[in-house]
């Protein structure tokens, strides 16, 4: 008989690793998460026999982890994990769909004879089939055009080793869901996946965040902790805008992919990881690697494998298949079932350029399905589909560059949203940072 698999969710990673070592001694087999979204997509693409979860955490809390646990994969036993008890809480867990509820801190016995009565109070399961699944589903990735057939091949073939793998493509094509293929559909799917936005994360921050630090490491050290690479040990690290890690950041990680070994913060002594390394980026670091803006010898380092994502606009056969997966989503989510795309709605998604990729249309739908009643129709859509669809016929587009047709549509979208620059990066699908940089390039400033 196979083990039985445990999902453990909390945003300490220090607590992640002290659960983990605990059901690894009692042989169960283990998946990590440090946020909902994380542990929504473990659910979705490995087999799962218990969740624990704590209830706080940021963005989302683990009560909307329970409910949607037990209202999508009602098979699933939910052990809740809480540092803040309450009576009203522990009730609200119970009528969401948890069994069982631990208070932190608790013992190591504690937490093995709950999870014992649990489990045992559950019906056996005849083979683990869920993960074999995982292949046909494409692991999230939506399309049938044959660049999406060339990238799910390449997956397949990468998935089983831990060679540094680097992800390029435009902002809001998947490269986080491509990065998260690669680790579930693998052989350490069941290690943790981690993934730090080297972009949203201030500069003086990301070398501590990474690699952790000693107490007294420096002013604001008041206690060890351990950092992203520590957390990742035994599965994958994904280091999204890599582009934007500073020199002494790039030094390190070249010696982290060297050595196989981090070093944290306020210590020499290193510690030996067993870590993937999968890094993504929009910006072309050849170029930054020739101009010295990045290091050659890392950019190498990182690129033995490359996996290239095509934008929208090159695979439109996928359009109309990803509106309907996101009129789906986004129909359940607002209970408006039964939302239909009109013929002349389909046709502007298709001959739009969709500079904003994935993100973007997903966005065009989400307000689309608010908005209407029953059917999404051309006035449903943001003034600048038409637009854009209207001008793909004027000549004098056609001999325009592609980043002078990305910044001509940019000026169209600040135009229809009157150059409010938060909705603007909404609808285009990307940061205000990037957002930012672009219109620094459009204006010489």
């Amino acid at each position: 008989m196979s083990r039985e698999s445990i999902l453990i969710v909390d945003d300490s990673y220090d607590m992640l690793e002290v659960i983990q070592r605990q059901l690894t001694s009692l042989n169960y087999d283990t998946f990590q998460a440090s946020t909902v979204q994380d542990a929504i997509d473990i659910l979705k693409h490995s087999d799962v026999d218990l969740l624990i979860t704590d209830l706080q955490m940021p963005v989302t809390n683990g009560m909307e982890l329970v409910k949607y646990s037990a209202t999508n994969f009602p098979g699933i036993p939910i052990l809740v994990i809480t540092g803040y008890p309450s009576v009203s809480g522990a009730v609200e867990a119970m009528k969401s769909g948890a069994l069982e509820y631990l208070v932190k801190p608790f013992t190591a016995e504690e937490l093995k004879k709950a999870v014992k009565k649990i489990l045992q109070h559950q019906p056996p399961k005849t083979k683990k089939i869920q993960s074999s699944k995982s292949i046909d589903n494409h692991w999230g990735i939506i399309g049938e055009s044959k660049a999406i057939h060339q990238l799910l091949d390449l997956i397949k073939r990468i998935n089983n080793n831990k060679v540094t793998t680097l992800i390029t493509g435009e902002s809001g094509t998947g490269k986080e869901l491509v990065a998260r293929a690669i680790h579930y559909s693998g052989k350490n799917s069941q290690g943790p996946f981690i993934a730090v936005n080297c972009g949203s994360i201030p500069e003086n921050l990301l070398e501590s965040e990474l690699f952790g630090f000693i107490k007294g490491a420096f002013s604001g050290a008041y206690e060890t902790r351990t950092g992203f690479f520590q957390a990742a040990n035994g599965g994958t690290i994904f280091l999204d805008e890599i582009g934007n890690a500073s020199p002494g950041v790039q030094t390190r990680l070249l010696r982290v992919i060297q050595e196989k070994e981090i070093t944290m913060i306020g210590t020499n002594k290193p510690q030996a990881i067993d870590t993937k390394i999968i890094a993504a980026t929009n910006s072309d670091l050849f170029a930054m690697s020739k101009s010295g803006s990045f290091r050659e010898d890392l950019y190498y380092r990182l690129n033995v494998i490359s996996v290239s994502i095509p934008p929208l606009r090159e695979r439109k056969e996928d359009i109309i298949l990803l509106a309907n997966h996101f009129l789906q989503k986004f129909s359940k989510e607002f209970d408006k079932h039964g939302v239909l795309l009109a013929d002349d709605a389909v046709k502007l998604l298709i001959k739009h350029s969709w500079p904003g990729n994935i993100r973007e249309l997903e966005n065009v739908i989400q307000r689309a399905i608010i908005i209407c009643d029953r059917e999404i129709k051309p006035k449903h859509l943001p003034g600048y589909i038409k637009t854009s669809a209207r001008s793909t016929s004027d000549d004098s587009t056609a001999m325009l560059s592609l980043k002078e047709l990305e910044q001509k549509h940019i000026i169209k979208v600040l135009q229809s949203v009157n150059n409010n620059k938060t909705k603007a990066a909404e609808i285009l699908g990307i940061n205000r940072k990037t957002l930012r940089l672009k219109l620094q390039e459009i204006t010489g400033t």
